[in-house]
């Protein structure tokens, strides 16, 4: 049965500020949550930090967690508000069905596979180094998606095979929709923008590798084209890094339309 859980951290505690500051840690701290050791289910987790002096962490498990560890190291131990949520994921993902629509929310690490990368890093040479060696020359690295348009694109082309399509809607001039337009007149675009961009810089374990992630997070509304592989996709995430908080897809009801009259 899988669950969804909210914990909150308290950004200006020791503890909290070196998870946030580093998603190999912190993936580390949330497979902690889970008794059976080492873990070998899927889990998908995302930071949001959208609200001033708190930051959130949802995690997707199949079995049931314990988040106290994090509650007492780095979070609000005793107060209120301070308690993680665990919810059962089921009736969301029964929910599903063909044509319904939802409000989402996906943080994820947009790349691209290439042969030949403009400037490859040292450990992307490493690979395509080895790969060349045992004779794969078809073997690409994966190259991060830089700008919002390009990012966008990424999304729009995985959505079908993911078990859903982002309807178009009808763009007032002067409102962001991630585009731009040369004409005051309002056009069809994707219900969806990306509301943060960042570039993640980490280092993997104590004398591990350095990591860096671009990332985007993307909002907007889905349409249901196939329930089946939408709930493959809620359970196993979307794009590449998930073991560092990218790839998690919510879904929530949309808001209400105000009635007038």
């Amino acid at each position: 049965m899988p669950y969804l859980s909210k914990i909150a951290l308290n950004p200006r505690r020791r503890k909290a500020v070196s998870l946030l500051a580093n998603p190999h840690r912190l993936h580390a701290a949330v497979l902690s949550g889970l008794a059976v050791q080492p873990v070998t289910e899927r889990v998908l987790w995302r930071l949001e930090t959208n609200t001033a002096h708190r930051a959130e962490v949802l995690v997707l498990t199949e079995s049931r967690p314990s988040w106290h560890h994090l509650v007492e190291d780095a979070g609000w131990p005793d107060a209120d508000g301070g308690e993680p949520l665990i919810a059962d994921y089921t009736p969301l993902l029964e929910r599903l069905a063909l044509g319904k629509e939802f409000a989402f929310r996906l943080t994820a690490n947009p790349v691209q596979n290439t042969q030949n990368p403009s400037k490859p890093s040292n450990e992307q040479t490493h690979r395509m180094k080895t790969a060349s060696d045992a004779g794969d020359k078809r073997r690409g690295v994966r190259v991060a998606h830089r700008t919002a348009a390009h990012q966008l694109a990424w999304l729009l082309q995985r959505a079908e095979r993911h078990g859903f399509t982002i309807p178009t809607i009808a763009t007032t001039p002067g409102i962001d929709t991630g585009t731009t337009t040369d004409t005051d007149i309002a056009l069809p675009a994707p219900a969806v923008s990306i509301t943060t961009r960042d570039t993640l810089r980490f280092r993997k374990g104590t004398n591990g590798p350095h990591v860096t992630l671009s990332t985007a997070t993307f909002q907007g509304k889905l349409r249901v084209t196939n329930p089946e592989a939408l709930r493959a996709t809620l359970l196993e995430g979307i794009g590449p890094a998930k073991g560092y908080g990218q790839g998690l897809l919510t879904l929530a009801p949309l808001p209400r339309q105000a009635h007038h009259g």
